[in-house]
């Protein structure tokens, strides 16, 4: 068994002295909330997307995000959202803020992302919206959830905390026709703030509600009452908001992550192919890629034992642990959760691809501060103990 000198961590984000520039800037600007760097941000997120139609809404958190853009279709006590048992508890927590009912269904078990055909099947008189997640990088089947929900005139609001920058029939999620999509800046994923998200949308009633509900309810914004040089002092509260909205130091930083993405991608891309060719021959189930044409943005590499493995997934991780190597499992499916398991009486059987992929699956390290030499380590981990 190889010996480890130093730890390998299953995720580290990526920064460097650009990032340290922009917080150092901003600090010494006077703005160190909501402010100029924040607008900024979002605009130069719009331009990333590459749609002048669409309207970014800078937030703490993608939950957040998913909270205002639910919020604002206005779903409620009596509603049903559509979810994937498969997936963090956030993408349906925020269903139960508003008092709505969850209703989670099974994954594809190839893709492990929503499975249209369980959506159709729970549809329901008090159907109100879906919420798809795009899980480890690869978009849901966005082309066949649109058009069911177009059948069942539903609302979409697309969990992309796993998708920048994915694509789906060519198109950049973000940019297809559902009503919001919500991207996450948590520290694992492809860009970071640290904490933080992004909320886009084309609809300017939707963009309006969020932009008031993540401050307080309050009806201006605080940046321009704040830099106003006439007294602008008046403000009304139109609604019970929230404390949601995202400071100029976390866009500091999102700002020099996001002029990073491009080679993130490319990066991510190069460790995922090494992964395809490192592990081939072992009996694993490795991730499947995006469409020809399309980008999977590989936020996560997620392996499946076979059942022809000679150890449990357990005892892989262990293994792995043991070499000084960090991983970990996406997801513990809400319905073995306690609260929704017992709120809504769900039984593993109800989804067997979630089911079967969780007894087997572990995400092992990618993250592109890693080098070569530290993806080598996880693939002669990997052999030591499959082979």
């Amino acid at each position: 068994m190889s010996t480890p000198t130093e730890f390998l961590p299953f995720a580290l984000p990526d920064t460097g002295e650009e990032e340290i520039a922009e917080v150092t800037a901003a600090i010494r600007s006077g703005w160190v909330t909501t402010g100029p760097r924040t607008k900024r941000f979002e605009e130069e997120f719009a331009g990333y997307l590459g749609d002048p139609s669409l309207h970014c809404m800078a937030i703490n958190s993608a939950t957040a995000g998913l909270h205002l853009a639910l919020e604002a279709l206005g779903i409620g006590p009596g509603d049903e959202v559509i979810t994937t048992t498969h997936t963090f508890t956030a993408s349906a927590e925020v269903v139960r803020y508003l008092g709505a009912d969850v209703v989670l269904v099974d994954v594809d078990p190839v893709t492990l992302c929503i499975d249209v055909r369980q959506i159709e099947l729970a549809i329901t008189p008090r159907t109100k919206a879906i919420v798809p997640v795009h899980y480890a990088g690869l978009a849901a089947d966005m082309p066949a959830l649109l058009a069911l929900a177009r059948k069942h005139d539903l609302r979409v609001v697309e969990d992309a905390a796993h998708a920048l920058p994915t694509t789906s029939n060519g198109q950049l999620i973000g940019t297809l026709q559902s009503d919001a999509t919500v991207f996450s800046f948590y520290a694992n994923k492809t860009m970071t703030t640290g904490e933080g998200g992004m909320v886009v949308t084309r609809d300017p009633e939707i963009a309006a509600r969020i932009r008031t509900m993540r401050l307080h309810g309050i009806n201006r914004d605080a940046f321009d009452r704040f830099r106003s040089k006439t007294p602008a002092w008046y403000y009304e509260v139109v609604a019970p908001g929230f404390k949601y909205n995202l400071t100029d130091i976390a866009a500091a930083i999102g700002l020099a992550q996001l002029a990073k993405l491009p080679g993130f991608l490319k990066r991510r891309q190069q460790l995922a192919m090494r992964y395809r060719e490192g592990l081939a021959g072992l009996p694993l189930v490795l991730p499947a890629d995006a469409q020809a044409g399309d980008i999977h943005a590989w936020h996560l590499y997620v392996i499946r034992l076979e059942p022809s493995a000679k150890l449990t997934r357990d005892e892989l991780i262990q293994a792995v642990s043991d070499r000084g190597i960090g991983t970990s499992v996406h997801y513990i499916p809400l319905h073995r959760q306690p609260y929704w398991r017992d709120r809504y009486d769900l039984r593993p059987e109800m989804f067997p691809c979630s089911e079967s992929a969780y007894q087997s699956m572990l995400s092992i390290p990618l993250f592109t501060a890693m080098s070569d030499m530290d993806q080598g380590r996880v693939i002669n981990a990997l052999h030591e103990i499959l082979a």
